[in-house]
């Protein structure tokens, strides 16, 4: 049945069937014998998971934890607090990706600082920036750079084409954050024990499966990535199961219609060519060293933090949120005093409420605030 689903399917209703889900279902009840703990990493995963009930499904000694796979999310509020500060500057124009819009800063947000007259767009894609900065030669076109490893190298196109075609005012804010290295941390905090880990599907289509050999060679935690559908995360719940039970976890692919070990190498070297690890703040987490990725010295002309004087007054965490505990796994959106109180989608106290894939939103509009 798994190579079925793994490779004989390409319609997506394929992936949503009743009675394979069912068989699969029946599989993970008869395999699984022990408490366990698997802690889904990306956004996409936990929205997938609440929406079709997956937890639901399972056995009720299978615990399911949501991680910091959500790049709104664990954008640090000083990092948010730069990005209005920039808004605000003679001249700029903040090109962003519309999730960002809402999420609360120190003092203030993109939202509201547009409002008062600051000019932000929001875009699809790094070429609707650089059109921008094309049609406005007389602006300083700032895009800001959120996500994954997944956004990261169309991000290091529009840089190097821009460098090609001498567009002098485009600029780009890297916040980008790095996965592996931020599972690393995480794990080696201790605050969670797991036994076995859903790992992002999107991010792995860029750098594959390789870079997640350490977690069972170096933890003894399962790793299986996962695809979207109910039957891909079914699939690989089952993969985690039997790492689990038989003592011997590996890294698996339950995602190959879009995985493979090597990644996508040209999507690997054009990030590698204009982008360069660094240290990074996180929601949550403090700052993990090489999580995050700057701009390279022969890129410097495109680094907004290069280019811009950025006055931010010292960042403050809103009162009563828990939105870094959850994203570390230690809290779920129920525990936090202000979920569906005080912070819902239309007033929104922290990003897990704001953005599409925080597990607050998922739990709000698919769940109902239970604790796993």
């Amino acid at each position: 049945m798994s190579k079925s689903i793994d490779s004989g399917m390409r319609f997506v209703d394929e992936y949503r069937d009743a009675e394979l889900g069912k068989r699969l279902v029946e599989r993970i009840h008869h395999r699984s014998t022990k408490p366990i703990r698997l802690m889904e990493f990306c956004g996409g995963h936990t929205v997938a998971i609440i929406k079709h009930g997956i937890r639901q499904l399972l056995p009720s000694h299978i615990e399911m934890l949501s991680g910091p796979g959500c790049p709104v999310c664990v954008t640090a509020t000083a990092d948010l607090d730069k990005m209005i500060a920039l808004a605000r500057l003679p001249d700029v124009v903040i090109a962003t990706f519309g999730d960002m819009v809402k999420v609360p800063g120190s003092y203030s947000s993109l939202q509201q600082v547009k409002a008062e007259g600051s000019d932000i767009r929001i875009v699809y894609s790094t070429q609707d920036a650089l059109n921008i900065a094309r049609d406005n030669p007389s602006k300083s076109v700032i895009f800001l750079g959120i996500g994954f490893e997944t956004t990261a190298p169309t991000i290091a196109a529009s840089i190097l084409e821009a460098a090609s075609e001498g567009v002098g005012n485009y600029y780009v804010l890297s916040l980008h954050k790095l996965c592996p290295p931020v599972i690393k941390a995480l794990l080696d905090s201790g605050e969670v024990r797991l036994d076995g880990i859903i790992c992002p599907g999107h991010v792995s289509t860029i750098i594959g499966s390789r870079p997640y050999n350490f977690i069972p060679r170096d933890y003894g935690i399962a790793c299986v990535i996962s695809g979207f559908e109910p039957l891909d995360i079914l699939l690989c719940v089952d993969k985690l199961v039997a790492q689990i039970e038989s003592g011997e976890p590996g890294v698996e692919i339950a995602y190959r219609r879009g995985v493979r070990p090597e990644g996508n190498q040209r999507a690997i070297e054009i990030m590698a060519q204009v982008f360069e690890p660094c240290d990074a703040r996180w929601r949550g987490m403090g700052t993990v060293p090489r999580s995050g990725l700057a701009l390279r010295k022969e890129y410097q002309d495109f680094d907004a933090e290069h280019a811009f004087e950025i006055k931010a007054e010292p960042a403050r965490e809103p009162e009563g949120c828990l939105c870094g505990e959850i994203l570390r796994g230690v809290k779920v959106p129920s525990d936090c005093k202000l979920f569906r109180s005080v912070c819902r989608p239309e007033n929104p106290v922290g990003p897990c409420m704001v953005s599409s894939e925080g597990s607050c939103s998922a739990y709000y509009h698919y769940g109902e605030g239970y604790g796993g």
